[in-house]
């Protein structure tokens, strides 16, 4: 439904501006109640201006000029409108189109200022805007990437740290290996996910921690990087689920099952490659097994410690 605006005025400004904006309204789809158009001989001033012209209004529109900031007319008006406002949050709408002494009781009201009676397109665009309750003001983007993707940190890591460290380590899930390539994780759609900036100063903290183990080259921009056992070991048990269970799977496998080579290990309990090799040296750091390690990436168990078979009977 259209919105119905009065427009309250005096006489004097009828012909050399208000039939005119009024008509420039309603061909903008805006209701206006106009006493020229809407009032007959023999009608009800009362009746018709504030029974029917103001009362049913969602807008009431006060032009003011040298002439209507003398018409008692105008103020009765505009008090009626003043009081729709504060009670029925309807809209009250100033405009200007003389220099002119402005009401107190718009003095608090944002006022829109016309200069040239026969064109204000701009003028006209904003008071048509603040009727339908629209605005220019452009669409709220989404929010960069790293500032929302973390509700808690890994480790002791802030927010960038963390997803940093996630994502690499997640390509590292993909890939089957712990060297990452930047330009492969941190772009996306050919848009950066982190500042420039950002980034390399998160990559010299992971390095500086342990997490991650920087290549480090002469000359500028962000170097590739080697995650490290400690920092895939800090991401796993952060962000896989039932990680826990999956070393306790695997250490199984070697006791119960005798599955030694990294490739069976990987076949038998449907884990990436990646993450059975970073629990197999957690294992072998701890004193838990010994590896022989091979050409090919390829890992055997050739001892395992009473105490990691031990565990298995807990």
């Amino acid at each position: 439904m259209a919105p119905k605006v009065f427009v309250s005025h005096a006489s004097e400004d009828k012909d050399r501006f208000v039939l005119g904006f009024a008509t420039e309204l309603r061909a903008r789809g805006v209701d206006v109640w106009l006493d020229k158009w809407e009032m007959l001989p023999g009608d009800s001033l009362v009746d018709k201006i504030f029974e029917e012209g103001i009362k049913d209004a969602s807008a009431v529109i006060v032009v003011l000029s040298k002439f209507s900031v003398q018409k008692p007319w105008v103020r009765e008006e505009l008090n009626v409108a003043f009081v729709r406002r504060v009670n029925s949050g309807s809209k009250l709408i100033p405009v200007i189109i003389d220099e002119c002494d402005v009401p107190e009781a718009l003095s608090s009201t944002l006022w829109q200022r016309i200069e040239d009676l026969v064109s204000y397109p701009a003028s006209l665009d904003r008071i048509v805007a603040a009727i339908f309750g629209t605005t220019d003001k452009p669409p709220l983007g989404q929010a960069p990437m790293y500032s929302t993707a973390f509700v808690s940190s890994i480790g002791g890591l802030n927010n960038i740290d963390s997803l940093v460290l996630k994502l690499a380590c997640e390509d590292a899930l993909k890939t089957g290996h712990a060297f990452i390539n930047p330009g492969n994780v941190y772009l996306k759609n050919g848009d950066h996910l982190f500042p420039g900036s950002e980034l390399s100063d998160s990559l010299e903290v992971l390095d500086q921690q342990g997490y991650i183990k920087l290549s480090r080259t002469i000359g500028p921009g962000i170097h590739h990087f080697q995650v490290t056992n400690y920092g895939f070991e800090t991401f796993a048990r952060s962000c896989i689920p039932k990680y826990d269970q999956a070393v306790a799977d695997l250490v199984s496998a070697i006791v119960n099952k005798q599955i030694l080579a990294n490739v069976e290990l990987e076949q038998e309990l449907g884990q990436p490659r990646m993450l059975v090799d970073n629990i197999l040296v957690l294992l072998e750091s701890n004193g838990h097994i010994a590896l022989s390690k091979m050409i090919g990436g390829l890992q055997r168990v050739y001892n395992v410690s009473p105490t990691l078979k031990r565990s298995l009977k807990g």
